[in-house]
C-alpha cells in the first residue's frame, strides 16, 4: 500500500524506503495513514524515542496542505508538531514558520556506484589489498544472487551469525530480529541480494532496494574471520547491481547511528555525498 509513495519521490534518504521504514518499525513506533492519496507516518523523532515525530507527507495533497492536515491533527491531540529526519533540501520549502536542528549522527553515506564497483584509484588502495587477500586464500569462494536454492542456507549464517556476535543493545537486537524477518519475507520485499561461498558455505550476504538512480543497501553481514570478505562482498554486490541495472548511480549505505567504529567504516569508502537530515519543529500557529 505505501510502496508507491515511496517509490515515486527523489529525496534519496534510506527514511523514504520499504527496508528503512519496515526494519525499524517497532523501533521508532511507525504508523502510517493514507488519506486523499497521500502517505503519512507517524513515528518518534531519530534522537529521542519519547518524541512523537512526522515524516515529510508523500502524495497527491501539496507539502502545504498536508502539513496542514498534520497541524490540524496535532492541535487535536494537544502535541508538538515535529517533523524528523527532514532531507535537508526540503527545508526551504517547508511553508511555515519553524525551528530547525541537525540530526548529526543520521545523516546518509552516498557513493559513486562505478566507485565501490571497481575500486580504482589510490584511495581505494587498502580495499583492493583486502579484496586480493580474500581471493588469494579463498579461490573456490563463490558469489550468488539470493534466490529460492540458497535462501535458507542464508538464513542459517544469519542465525549463527547473530549467536556469534550477540553484543545487545536496543539497535543491535532490533536489527537482528528484523533482519531474521526479513529473509523469511525475502520474495515479498522485493529486494535484491547476495551471498557469498566459501568451501560450499554460506559466509556472507547482502540485501537492499533501487529507487531510481540510487541502490540502498540495508543488510551487510560477513564472518569476520575470513579476511578481506567484507570488502570482497562489497565489491562484488555493487559490480552486479552495476551490470544488471545501468541507470542505478549511487549506493546509500545509510546511517552510522553515532557509531564510532561504523563511521570509521563507511568514511573509509569516501562518500561523494553526506545526506544531512533534520528535525523541524513547526511554531504553533493559528
Amino acid at each position: 500500500m505505501i510502496k508507491s509513495f515511496l517509490y515515486n519521490q527523489t529525496y534519496r534518504t534510506c527514511d523514504f524506503t520499504i527496508g528503512g521504514i519496515y526494519m525499524w518499525v517497532s523501533y521508532f513506533k511507525y504508523e502510517y495513514a493514507i488519506y486523499k492519496d497521500t502517505l503519512f507516518i507517524k513515528g518518534v523523532s531519530e534522537d529521542n524515542l519519547s518524541k512523537v515525530a512526522f515524516s515529510l507527507p508523500l502524495g497527491a495533497l501539496s507539502l502545504a496542505d498536508s502539513l496542514e492536515v498534520l497541524h490540524t491533527y496535532c492541535k487535536y491531540h494537544h502535541l508538538p508538531f515535529l517533523l524528523s529526519a527532514v532531507p535537508e533540501a526540503m527545508l526551504e520549502q517547508i511553508p511555515l514558520p519553524h525551528v530547525s536542528k541537525p540530526l548529526e549522527d543520521w545523516f546518509d553515506y552516498v557513493y559513486d556506484i562505478e566507485d565501490l564497483a571497481e575500486l580504482k584509484g589510490k584511495k581505494y588502495s587498502k580495499k583492493r589489498n583486502h579484496v586480493n587477500s580474500f581471493r588469494a586464500s579463498y579461490p573456490d569462494y563463490s558469489y550468488e544472487r539470493i534466490d529460492e536454492s540458497n535462501l535458507s542456507d542464508v538464513l542459517d549464517f544469519y542465525q549463527e551469525f547473530c549467536r556469534l556476535n550477540e553484543k545487545g543493545g536496543a539497535i543491535f537486537n532490533q536489527e537482528l530480529s528484523m533482519t531474521c524477518d526479513i529473509l523469511k519475507h525475502y520474495f515479498y520485499m522485493g529486494f535484491v541480494g547476495a551471498c557469498m561461498r566459501v568451501e560450499g558455505k554460506v559466509v556472507a550476504f547482502t540485501m537492499g532496494e533501487i529507487i531510481e538512480d540510487v541502490l540502498y543497501v540495508h543488510i551487510e553481514k560477513a564472518d569476520r574471520n575470513l579476511n578481506g570478505l567484507y570488502e570482497m562482498i562489497n565489491m562484488s554486490f555493487s559490480k552486479d547491481m552495476k551490470e544488471t541495472y545501468p541507470s542505478l548511480a549511487y549506493i546509500n549505505r545509510e546511517e552510522d547511528a553515532g557509531d564510532p567504529g561504523l563511521r570509521k567504516a563507511k568514511e573509509s569508502y569516501h562518500p561523494v555525498m553526506l545526506l544531512n537530515k533534520y528535525n523541524v519543529l513547526i511554531n504553533d500557529y493559528d
